[in-house]
């Protein structure tokens, strides 16, 4: 099924078994974000008359798919449950007879997520950068509430997450297509200041970060791609989210290129969280090592032809940067950028 007529009727037969009553699929257009996903906006007009926005995002490739579809909607559900801001969840199917491919449809949250546009409305909005800083720093706190007890249980745990963040950097670092220094130095300063394993275990989000919010004049919105969530320690979601890759040439603002981490940790804390300062210094580091091998594997998997891609070939451009970034972060004063 690959028709854009075929997919609205797929919709359209799945929301009506969903709803129970008939349902007419209309306004269909593709998403511009979303690099490897379809995301269809469409609107589902009802037996009532009511017209409800909605979200269709559908695997057209099984080889790409990184979590069950039915996975990744369990997600949703949690952080809907605790009142974090994710989409809510209408249904979810691996029936390819309906799309052509495994997916599930949500509410469709307006607002903006591409994070350069995004960083233009905070400059001309006083406040907003810091605002979304702090909700987002809530809607990690309630994130974080979700017990390793209560989620799907495909879904991926990582026991002991310090440990397994370090032989998962380790086997990166061993895969690399010509050493790095920089890489290998932080590695060894990741062992040596390796913290204990976390008391608690819970959801983490693992992809939190500017690109994967929607916001708008009132802050954030939506949290997007929940693919990659997992068991772990939750310090690990706001070290991803404040290193710098994620500010988008804004660097002054730690968090996201939005606001600082002061901004961050007083939502984080407002939201019940209890942010520990030293493990999101090392979470940090760990993930901008853990960024910079995987853009190496990118370009590696361009040259060795397994992905030839432009865009895996531009990752390996980045590789420097990122040991820039971890070379900066390991000085005297990186613990506060």
């Amino acid at each position: 099924m690959s028709g854009s007529h075929d997919t609205r009727e797929g919709l359209a037969r799945f929301l009506g078994e969903c709803w129970a009553q008939d349902v007419e699929v209309s306004e269909f257009r593709t998403a511009s974000a979303g690099a490897r996903r379809r995301n269809l906006l469409f609107d589902a007009t009802r037996a009532g008359g009511e017209c409800v926005p909605l979200v269709a995002t559908i695997i057209p490739n099984a080889a790409i798919q990184v979590m069950p579809m039915e996975v990744e909607a369990a997600n949703l559900r949690a952080a809907e449950s605790v009142g974090a801001p994710a989409p809510h969840l209408v249904g979810v199917s691996d029936d390819p007879s309906y799309v052509g491919g495994p997916f599930f449809v949500t509410g469709r949250v307006e607002g903006e997520s591409i994070p350069r546009r995004v960083l233009r409305m905070v400059g001309e909005h006083d406040g907003l950068g810091a605002r979304i800083a702090a909700q987002c720093g809530d809607a990690l706190a309630r994130i974080h509430r979700v017990d390793a007890a209560g989620v799907h249980p495909k879904l991926p745990r990582q026991e002991e997450p310090v440990a397994m963040a370090l032989t998962a950097a380790r086997q990166l670092l061993d895969g690399l297509l010509q050493p790095s220094p920089t890489f290998s130095l932080a590695l060894r300063w990741l062992e040596r200041n390796r913290p204990a394993e976390p008391d608690r275990l819970t959801l983490v989000h693992g992809d939190f970060r500017n690109g994967n919010l929607i916001v708008g004049e009132d802050g954030l919105r939506a949290v997007l791609d929940w693919e990659v969530a997992h068991i772990g320690d939750p310090m690990e979601d706001p070290g991803w989210l404040c290193q710098r890759m994620w500010r988008f040439r804004n660097d002054a603002l730690e968090v996201g290129g939005l606001g600082r981490r002061e901004d961050l940790r007083a939502g984080y804390e407002a939201g019940g969280g209890s942010f520990d300062e030293a493990r999101f210094v090392w979470w940090k580091i760990m993930s901008t090592l853990k960024w910079g091998a995987g853009l190496a594997g990118q370009a590696a998997a361009h040259l060795d032809g397994t992905v030839p891609s432009i865009v895996m070939a531009a990752s390996g451009r980045r590789i420097a940067e990122m040991e820039y970034d971890l070379l900066m972060l390991l000085g005297p004063a990186g613990a506060s950028g």
